[in-house]
């Protein structure tokens, strides 16, 4: 098993990064690679079991299932349902942290994953860099206005 990890210092409060990261079906407002998201159904956002039906820039869907939302530690994990990634399995989770000193966030987001061992490479610079990386820039200029 695979894992890929990225974390920024974000200069704004805990609450306030876990306010825009906490919505499940809000990635379009601060990914830049994610066109649009919708929780099939009609479901809510935050109920555990939901799943988010992205839409990415490139035209590619993503389809992801909550597995588990924390307030208190204020994180969640998600995974596959369907990829256009070369993965098996795949679960994600995103972290938000108080830095006590600052008042500002340590944001982490990492996944766990499987793939065949030519693809391990490029899958972690994906999902490091092109995702995660990409994503916290994102969500640092997001908060900054």
């Amino acid at each position: 098993m695979a894992k890929s990890y990225t974390s920024a210092v974000i200069e704004a409060s805990a609450e306030q990064v876990w306010q825009a990261v906490r919505d499940f079906n809000g990635l379009p407002q601060w990914h830049v690679a994610i066109e649009g998201s919708e929780i099939e159904g009609g479901g809510v956002a935050d109920a555990v079991g939901c799943v988010r039906h992205l839409t990415l820039a490139d035209g590619g869907v993503v389809r992801e299932r909550l597995v588990s939302l924390d307030d208190v530690e204020r994180s969640y994990t998600y995974e596959f349902v369907e990829s256009p990634f070369p993965v098996r399995t795949y679960r994600s989770t995103i972290r938000v942290a108080p830095i006590t000193d600052t008042g500002h966030s340590f944001v982490e987001w990492y996944s766990y994953w499987d793939a065949d061992a030519a693809d391990e490479e490029k899958m972690d610079k994906t999902f490091a860099h092109g995702v995660y990386r990409t994503g916290l820039n994102g969500l640092r200029e997001f908060l900054a206005q």
